[in-house]
């Protein structure tokens, strides 16, 4: 096996397929949301393994809400049942955790645990972990806007720089590598802005059963793309 030499800086992932998961087996879809959680543990785990600086996590979207209701509620209360105890394991093993999206939206339960984890982890230097919750890419570039416009830029000012200032998380390098499990290929209003030179990776695998070898699928692959940001490669 080739030796891996590229490592991703910031790896984003679109965590498809749990539902699919459960219904493959039978099983309320419910039952996908739970395993999903232990995918995520894998995978931060295999992230630090491999010294990626930044995962960002897609987990709850803007479209979401377009589902069931009972679905929403349980998938809120799967992330306050599971965050505050993840957060501080995360604390243990050096990980910084923060959030992406509209949390004014969500329930405020949720909010004060993301508040909590935030600062519990805030000085933490090892893996940057990023759940995008309640996060749209269409949203956030609206947002930005909003925010120029309300510390009354002036038009000249406007530029790729200012609008990124704006972000929801705008230290956070570009996307190198963004991974879909379940084999559909779109990137679903995912970091929209962030992406435009991002490469890709999909995967037929549902993300329930995503783990370390998948991972590194993905890393291999990376490695062999020759990445141009619009430029020429000498030869």
């Amino acid at each position: 096996m080739e030796k891996l030499k590229i490592i991703p800086v910031h790896i984003g992932i679109i965590m498809d397929g749990n539902g699919r998961w459960a219904e493959k087996r039978n099983l309320p879809r419910i039952f996908g949301h739970k395993k999903g959680i232990e995918a995520v543990r894998r995978t931060v785990k295999v992230a630090s393994k491999y010294k990626v600086k930044y995962l960002t996590l897609y987990s709850f979207s803007t479209e979401n809400w377009k589902r069931p209701k009972e679905e929403i509620e349980f998938l809120f209360s799967l992330m306050e049942r599971n965050l505050r105890k993840e957060g501080e394991n995360l604390h243990k093993n050096n990980v910084r955790v923060r959030f992406s999206g509209r949390r004014w939206e969500l329930p405020e339960n949720l909010i004060e645990i993301m508040d909590y984890v935030e600062k519990l982890t805030e000085k933490n230097t090892g893996l940057n972990l990023i759940f995008a919750i309640n996060y749209g890419g269409r949203g956030e570039i609206v947002d930005s806007l909003k925010k120029i416009i309300k510390n009354r830029h002036k038009i000249e000012e406007i530029d790729e720089n200012l609008i990124n200032k704006y972000l929801y998380l705008p230290d956070i390098p570009d996307p190198d590598l963004i991974i879909r499990t379940s084999g559909e290929k779109r990137i679903s209003n995912f970091l929209l802005w962030q992406s435009a030179y991002s490469e890709f990776y999909f995967t037929t695998v549902l993300w329930p059963d995503f783990d370390e070898k998948e991972f590194l699928k993905a890393l291999y692959d990376y490695q062999r793309r020759k990445r141009k940001f619009g430029g020429i490669i000498d030869k």
